[in-house]
């Protein structure tokens, strides 16, 4: 099966229970810090949204314009219906096309992971390109190079990720300056996340 359908069919199998899951993992901080350095009713993009809650819930109760994208259909099903102040969208995030210059903020927390590392470069690239000058980008790594399929909530899961210095020198290959990177315990998981600005 291709990895992109391995991604979404597993999603849209474990959406219904899915936020049971998510709970253990609480980004409070992080989005607060985040949020810090946008403008007030920024237009911030969440992706990799999930079911919509923490992330995107976090940026609507805090004035902001949310856009969402994930690939999983049913992920987005219950955004929609945890969110309905915010814009959900199916994609691809290796396929975005939003304009030039048009977020003030981009996240995409626990979902860089699932795309092949390879393509990963391109997608920081996007982020770039997406984000006005003087905008933040968000994003979570696996804190351990890898790739292949795993279980997860009881169905197969593709993963893929680089050693974080590699993940660290797309981000400033791109053309961002790094706010600050960190392997941080959220819900007893170590992840690897960048802060950067355009």
């Amino acid at each position: 099966m291709d990895k992109e359908q391995l991604v979404k069919e597993g999603y849209d199998m474990i959406s219904e229970n899915f936020l049971s899951f998510r709970h253990q993992f609480d980004n409070s901080q992080e989005l607060i810090i985040f949020a810090k350095f946008l403008p007030e009713n920024g237009r911030v993009l969440d992706v990799g949204c999930g079911v919509g809650i923490p992330v995107a819930g976090f940026f609507v109760e805090n004035g902001f314009e949310l856009t969402g994208i994930d690939i999983s259909e049913g992920m987005l099903k219950k955004a929609r219906e945890n969110i309905p102040e915010a814009q959900f969208f199916q994609y691809n995030m290796v396929d975005l096309d939003f304009p030039d210059n048009h977020f003030d903020g981009i996240v995409s927390i626990y979902s860089m992971f699932h795309v092949p590392k390879q393509k990963h470069v391109k997608i920081i690239k996007n982020f770039h390109r997406m984000l006005k000058k003087e905008g933040c980008m968000m994003l979570v790594f696996n804190p351990r190079e890898n790739e292949g399929v795993d279980d997860f909530l009881g169905t197969d899961m593709y993963w893929s990720c680089h050693k974080p210095e590699i993940s660290r020198e797309l981000v400033l290959k791109a053309g961002f300056e790094i706010i600050y990177d960190e392997i941080l315990d959220r819900g007893n998981e170590l992840m690897y996340w960048v802060m950067a600005k355009k």
